[in-house]
């Protein structure tokens, strides 16, 4: 009997240690696993550690939940810890293009906006010399329209009156229309790049500095993509603001999209961003948006890693979307930091956030100028439905009214 006791000893080691691996191969065969189809609000979330405490959210579910006010906080609310006992509720969706656009046109005709009205008091006079062009051009500076284009649109209006040899105020209106809209540039390519490419989701980049309202943008846009029934994932890779990625993952709460974000203060920002983009890869999603720290241009550390934040993500997927996010009341100090960003990263559209400070309207050409880059979205308040696409003639048409 003593003889077969080492054998049967060393049968129950063996079958420990089986015992213990099986759960562990469990586990390495499902995170291995691949979604079959497209992803759904019944599919799980992986989740991985490999960014140093990045944690994949599953989609929010349709419940009662604390609600934002849009301004970075959440008001306290009651729930109770049992599912069960939760009240279900409807996911936020925006209202429609349409009505968005007609609500941010009412707002700015409303606004005090020198730009139209003041135009078209100057080149509705009785008399038109050259004081009367130096103060349209003044004007134009004014509304940070630029020097170049101020110059075109000046000779212009000159060549325009001196042909037409009237002045009533709809002529005026008219001829001013016309060569705003040429200047606004509506043959511009304003179309968000948000379809998915064969295997891999479209990824969207949004940058600027701190202040203009980038968290906030993400969620707005968030809410617009899941209502053209897109699925769409958040990557809260600003690691730096206290509270930002619980700002960007209570957006996210709010249309019933996942946020990959860090639990660590601090974070490296470009490995957030490269699990956000991991995770939509796996999970099959539409469209994965990237919110990045608020840098100032002037700090060549930090937009040195904004352009590592880029580089690490196309490892995995090309970036189609570059969004920089300005606000439009900076005026000439929005473009110049348009122009540093645009040498790090290849900016492809800009937001103008506050443009109900329409003195600065004119920056919207000033910016496709100098880059060559569309205005692509437009928000004129901090509403979560006040952002819509740019529209050069619904634009125009505003600002004349």
């Amino acid at each position: 009997m003593n003889d077969f006791l080492p054998i049967i000893l060393s049968i129950l080691a063996a079958l420990v240690v089986v015992g213990g691996l099986v759960p562990v191969l469990m586990k390495a065969r499902k995170t291995g696993a691949k979604y079959p189809g497209t992803r759904d609000a019944n599919d799980p979330v992986q989740s991985s550690a490999a960014g140093g405490g990045t944690l994949v959210e599953d989609r929010p579910d349709a419940v009662k939940a604390p609600a934002p006010t849009f301004d970075g906080t959440v008001e306290d609310t009651d729930v109770p810890d049992d599912a069960a006992g939760l009240e279900t509720i409807a996911i936020d969706t925006p209202a429609p293009v349409e009505g968005r656009l007609t609500r941010l046109r009412a707002r700015l005709i409303k606004s005090n906006n020198i730009l139209g009205k003041g135009l078209l008091a100057l080149l509705s006079g009785d008399k038109i010399d050259e004081n009367v062009w130096d103060e349209v051009e003044e004007t134009l500076l004014l509304a940070d329209l630029g020097t170049e284009p101020t110059m075109q649109l000046v000779d212009a209006l000159r060549e325009r009156v001196k042909v037409l040899g009237t002045r009533s105020p709809e002529d005026v209106k008219a001829m001013l229309r016309e060569e705003l809209i040429k200047l606004v540039d509506p043959g511009m390519d304003r179309s968000l790049n948000v379809e998915r490419k064969g295997d891999r989701p479209a990824v969207v980049l949004v940058v600027g500095v701190n202040g203009v309202g980038k968290t906030t943008t993400v969620g707005k846009l968030a809410r617009v993509l899941v209502a053209e029934d897109k699925d769409v994932l958040l990557g809260a890779a600003d690691t730096f603001r206290a509270a930002a990625a619980e700002q960007l993952a209570t957006w996210g709460q709010r249309v019933g999209v996942p946020t990959v974000k860090s639990d660590i203060d601090g974070a490296d920002p470009a490995s957030v961003a490269y699990e956000a983009v991991k995770a939509g890869i796996d999970q099959e999603v539409d469209v994965v948006m990237v919110d990045t720290a608020g840098r100032l241009q002037n700090k060549t550390g930090l937009m040195d890693e904004l352009g590592k934040v880029k580089r690490v993500i196309e490892k995995l997927a090309e970036v189609d979307e570059v969004l920089l996010v300005l606000d439009a009341t900076t005026g000439q100090n929005g473009l110049n930091q348009a122009r540093v960003f645009a040498e790090v990263v290849n900016i492809t559209g800009i937001v103008l956030t506050k443009l109900d400070g329409t003195a600065k309207g004119g920056i919207v050409v000033a910016i496709q100028k100098s880059l060559g880059v569309p205005v692509k979205l437009i928000g004129l308040g901090e509403g979560p439905d006040d952002l819509a696409p740019f529209d050069a003639e619904s634009f125009v048409d505003a600002l004349l009214n």
